[in-house]
């Protein structure tokens, strides 16, 4: 494991180099009218700060090595779904719309559909690092005319977080790893037995968590039940996987084994979660995403030394220990540039110096991403920065990834509903995975829906 002095100066500052890319003198008025002003929107919110502080970097050192261009920085500090929404009203407007945008993953199809995204294909063409970047990780940048949109910056899988201290005192053993959903709730009950003082385990839940309650809470349960939201072009409807998957949220909230529906409706509890309650042994499981160390390195938003020996991981099993075991979910985030750009060629050598190299090492170590970059994912700096980097990293032999349509996000928003729904008692799993089928078929239509 890294030494607390190198891994300091792997994190000190992400490192910058001119990309080996022509370009041309630039303007307002379009690529090669004289100076230019690049706009960079992304989301700076809580304990996820990494975003931010490259972005400075790679500002300092692309001015520097272009005179002339300006790069203004729009840190748009909101929860992810209201992140989403104001970067959807800043692209509604030519005035407003950035040049460049942190866009995830899922959201990529819808805005190329409503026409914010360029597509960068002759760009990538020339530019000699994109091979570094690994297939499966291109394909999350893809819209559906299959014109590449976004160049991502990492991807990430999710399980299991547990305080061994916790578990201890419930009585449960160091290298806990459950194989059904029965482990994980008889665990919970365990810890809220021997401590009622700590919150058994957290999951998000409802609206506020937007895409983490989606991807990281339900989508975690659904696809351990062997079911899935999206098969062979349609969206599947009346699963029985789906109402399963709402029973669990229905039992853990209502024996009290999850936060309070107060508490799991805040849109700061992932920060607390990962600053708060998993340091100070407040929870005692945590179904989470491989990102959380980056929080409790020295270099962190709450850093915390002994995190490696005091917390533990486990795979997320399947419903009833069916094959494969385990479950993950998997997404990340990209870097787009603006569809209405007036300086694309400008924005594009932006998003190529933030995304060479030397950043995406500095951005995985800091941000405890998993490296899309074949010469990154190689380099002792990001193997050796985190002892969960390997375990996290397995887990994409069992992960999945969200429909990749231009509707999901109408979807995920309708999963929101139900989870929220079952999670305050207002219905019955049953009753919300009614509605929720009911809101779909009015979203995509009959005929792109199919019967579970």
């Amino acid at each position: 494991m890294r030494t607390a002095s190198s891994l300091t100066r792997v994190l000190a500052a992400p490192v910058t180099v001119a990309l080996a890319l022509p370009l041309a003198a630039c303007g307002t008025g379009g690529s090669g009218s004289g100076d230019a002003t690049i706009t960079v929107a992304y989301q700076k919110f809580g304990n996820f700060t990494q975003a931010d502080e490259l972005f400075k970097n790679v500002k300092a050192d692309y001015e520097e090595a272009n005179p002339g261009i300006t790069v203004e920085l729009v840190p748009i500090e909101a929860a992810q779904n209201d992140y989403f929404t104001k970067l959807a009203l800043m692209n509604r407007s030519p005035a407003t719309a950035p040049d460049v945008m942190y866009e995830d993953t899922y959201m990529i199809k819808s805005d190329v559909e409503a026409g914010y995204l360029l597509p960068l294909d002759d760009y990538l063409a020339e530019w000699d690092e994109w091979d570094q970047f690994v297939d499966s990780a291109k394909q999350a940048g893809l819209g559906d005319d299959g014109r590449t949109y976004g160049v991502p910056m990492g991807t990430d899988t999710r399980g299991l977080w547990f305080n061994k201290d916790v578990l201890a005192e419930a009585g449960l053993p160091a290298d806990w790893a459950p194989s059904s959903w029965d482990d994980i709730l008889e665990a919970a009950r365990a810890i809220k037995q021997s401590d009622p003082d700590v919150i058994p385990f957290n999951m998000y839940s409802g609206k506020p968590m937007g895409e983490a309650s989606v991807m990281q809470g339900f989508e975690m349960l659904l696809y351990g039940t062997g079911d899935t939201l999206y098969e062979d072009g349609r969206w599947v409807l009346g699963s029985q996987g789906f109402v399963d998957s709402l029973e669990f949220i229905e039992t853990v909230f209502s024996e009290g084994l999850a936060p309070t529906p107060q508490q799991a409706l805040d849109t700061n509890i992932g920060n607390t979660v990962q600053a708060e309650w998993l340091p100070d042994g407040k929870v005692g499981i945590a179904l989470d995403g491989s990102w959380l160390p980056g929080n409790w390195l020295e270099s962190g938003v709450a850093p915390w030394p002994e995190w490696s020996e005091k917390i533990g991981t486990a795979a997320m099993p399947t419903q009833n220990g069916a094959a494969p075991g385990a479950v993950s979910m998997s997404g990340g985030w990209t870097l787009a540039v603006g569809a209405g750009t007036e300086v694309p060629d400008e924005a594009f050598e932006f998003v190529a110096t933030a995304l060479n190299r030397e950043n995406s090492l500095w951005f995985d170590v800091a941000n405890s991403q998993i490296a899309v970059r074949t010469d990154v994912a190689e380099d002792p700096e990001y193997t050796e920065s985190n002892p969960t980097t390997g375990f996290f990293t397995d887990l994409v032999d069992v992960t999945h990834f969200r429909p990749a349509t231009s509707d999901y996000p109408q979807v995920s928003n309708a999963i929101m509903v139900a989870m929220e729904s079952v999670m305050t008692g207002q219905q019955t799993p049953e009753e919300a995975a009614a509605v929720y089928d009911e809101t779909v078929a009015g979203i995509v239509g009959d005929e792109h829906t199919t019967q579970g």
